[in-house]
C-alpha cells in the first residue's frame, strides 16, 4: 500500500514566492506527494481581542500574528502551478467561507480541513459540496465530534480522517497510535495521522505499522527560521528521513515494524506511543478542547435589548483569554434573539446572555 506523504509548507514561506517553491522542492526532493499550504485571514480564524503571544520584539496581538500570515490569492495560484511543473500535488487548507471559495477558483484535487475546524460547519457543508475528497484531521476532538463531522461532510466522494494532538511539538508518546485501526474500524474510512513531534521516525513509521494510508508533517528549511511552524518543523535531511522510514514499512507487518523500532528506540517508548486505543484528547491538549475549536463569539460590544443580527456573531476560535462560547450548530438558532445584558466584543456566545 502506498502511503500519501504531505509536506505541511502551511504558512512557513511568509509570503515570499522564492521561499515557497524552495519549500515546494524540497518537499519534491524528499520524496512527498502532496505540498500543503494554508489560505489565511485573521478575522475567519480569530477576534482581535483573543490575546497576544510572546515574540523577541516583545508581545503582539495573536489576531496582528495572523494578519501578518495573509497573501493575495494569485500567490497560491502561482504555488499551484509550480506543484503541477514539479510533479506534485498542490494541497490547500481554507479557515472559512473566503479562504475556501478562493481554493475552489484554483480545483485542488482535494481538500484539507485542521483540526479546529473540525466543528466549522458552514466550512464543511461549502466544501463537501465541492464533489472533491475532504481529508479532515481530528485533534483535540472526541468520537461525538468526528461523527458529527462525518455526517455533515457525507456529500463528499470520500473522507480521510486524520488522527493528529493539537500540541506544538506534541509529546510522541501522546500519540495513541493504536486509535488509527479503531476508527477506521468505527468510522469505515482510511485513518492517516498530523505529526506534529519532533522525531522523524517514531510516530510516522509506527503509523504506517497501525495501517495509516496518510502521513501529514511539516517541512522547513530551517527550523531556526521565523515561520510560526519552523521550530516544530523538519529541515529537508529529516523530512527525507522521515519518507525514507515510512516507505520502507510499507507492506511490512505490524509485528515487524514494531518490533524493528522497539529494538532501536526501547520497548517501553514504542508501547507508550502506540497507546491504548483508546479515542480522547490527548494530555497535551486537553487544555485546548473547546479553546482551539470553534464556537461563536460577539464580533463587537453589544447592549442589554439589542437583537443579534447575522453579523453580530461570527463562528471563531477562542483561542488565549476570552470565554468560550456555545457550539457553532447554534449560529442561526441565536440569530433574532435579543440580550438580556451588555456583552463584549470578542466574548463567546453563552445561553445565559439570553435569560433574564
Amino acid at each position: 500500500m502506498h502511503v500519501t506523504i504531505i509536506a505541511e509548507i502551511g504558512t512557513g514561506h511568509n509570503g515570499d514566492p522564492k521561499k515557497a517553491k524552495a519549500l515546494i522542492d524540497a518537499a519534491v526532493d524528499a520524496g512527498a506527494d502532496c505540498a500543503k499550504f494554508q489560505i489565511v485571514y485573521a478575522d475567519e480564524i480569530l477576534h482581535p481581542n483573543t490575546g497576544t503571544v510572546p515574540l523577541p520584539g516583545g508581545d503582539i496581538r495573536l489576531y496582528d500574528r495572523f494578519r501578518e500570515l495573509e497573501v493575495p490569492p494569485a500567490f497560491f495560484a502561482e504555488m499551484s502551478a509550480y506543484c503541477a511543473v514539479k510533479g506534485i500535488e498542490f494541497l490547500c487548507t481554507p479557515f472559512g467561507i473566503r479562504s475556501a471559495r478562493e481554493l475552489r477558483a484554483l480545483n485542488p484535487r482535494r481538500v484539507k480541513i485542521a483540526s479546529p475546524e473540525l466543528n466549522h460547519y458552514t466550512l464543511l457543508e461549502e466544501t463537501a459540496g465541492w464533489e472533491k475528497p475532504l481529508i479532515l484531521s481530528t485533534g483535540v476532538s472526541r468520537l461525538a465530534d468526528i461523527e458529527r463531522a462525518l455526517e455533515i461532510t457525507k456529500a463528499a466522494p470520500s473522507r480521510t480522517i486524520l488522527h493528529c494532538v493539537t500540541s506544538y511539538p506534541a509529546p510522541e508518546t501522546d500519540y495513541n497510535l493504536n486509535v488509527i485501526e479503531n476508527l477506521s474500524r468505527i468510522f469505515g474510512v482510511p485513518v492517516g495521522v498530523s505529526d506534529h513531534s519532533l522525531d522523524p521516525v517514531l510516530v510516522p513509521t509506527l503509523a504506517v505499522a497501525c495501517g495509516a494510508t496518510m502521513i501529514e508533517k511539516h517541512i522547513t528549511l530551517t527550523r531556526a527560521g521565523v515561520g510560526l511552524d519552523d521550530p516544530v518543523a523538519l529541515p529537508p535531511d529529516l523530512f527525507a528521513r522521515m519518507v525514507e522510514s515510512a516507505r520502507g514499512a510499507e507492506g511490512k507487518s505490524k509485528t515487524e515494524i514494531v518490533s524493528a523500532l522497539a529494538r532501536e528506540y526501547g520497548e517501553g517508548r514504542v508501547a507508550a506511543i502506540l497507546g491504548s486505543g483508546v479515542k480522547e484528547p490527548a494530555p497535551s491538549e486537553r487544555a485546548n478542547y473547546g479553546r482551539t475549536n470553534r464556537s461563536i463569539h460577539y464580533m463587537r460590544e453589544l447592549r442589554r435589548g439589542d437583537r443579534i443580527a447575522s453579523d453580530d456573531i461570527g463562528v471563531l476560535r477562542t483561542e488565549k483569554i476570552l470565554r468560550p462560547g456555545i457550539s457553532p450548530e447554534y449560529a442561526r438558532t441565536i440569530i433574532g434573539k435579543t440580550l438580556a445584558r451588555d456583552v463584549a466584543g470578542g466574548e463567546g456566545v453563552i445561553w445565559e446572555d439570553f435569560l433574564s
